[in-house]
């Protein structure tokens, strides 16, 4: 599977495209070349699907890797592709008629960036009178 002296043919910060297939560069997570189009009963893509399920995989970056493996292993896309990435990770939002981009349900329904949450604003400190003041 993955090893350093292999020739990458596409890479982001999270995936790695080689001839033998795709893999996660943190867990090592491998996804061979000729597993790459499998399907589902239904017709559905099983890869999107299966990695929706983990909480380490980034939406975006497995996307990007997958459609680039797709593409240099001469793997052809269709509707259910479409639908698989949808129903795994959430809403496609198209910007326009040649894009290929998407909005995941989980960006929707979390912030980016953790908010801190809202305090209870202070009251001012009670000033206890001095004996005899």
């Amino acid at each position: 599977m993955g090893n350093a002296a292999e020739v990458e043919l596409f890479g982001n910060d999270d995936w790695s495209v080689q001839a033998e297939g795709i893999e996660h560069r943190e867990t090592g997570y491998f996804i061979a070349r000729s597993a790459l189009a499998m399907r589902r009963a239904e017709g559905l893509w099983d890869w999107p699907l299966q990695m929706a399920e983990k909480r380490w995989c980034r939406p975006s970056l497995f996307r990007e890797a997958f459609l680039a493996a797709l593409d240099r292993f001469g793997i052809p896309r269709d509707a259910e592709l479409i639908r698989s990435f949808a129903l795994g990770y959430g809403i496609r939002a198209v910007v326009s008629p040649a894009a290929e981009t998407f909005v995941s349900l989980g960006d929707m329904l979390r912030p980016r960036e953790m908010v801190e949450p809202a305090r209870m604003p202070q009251r001012p400190a009670r000033v206890l009178a001095a004996a005899g003041a």
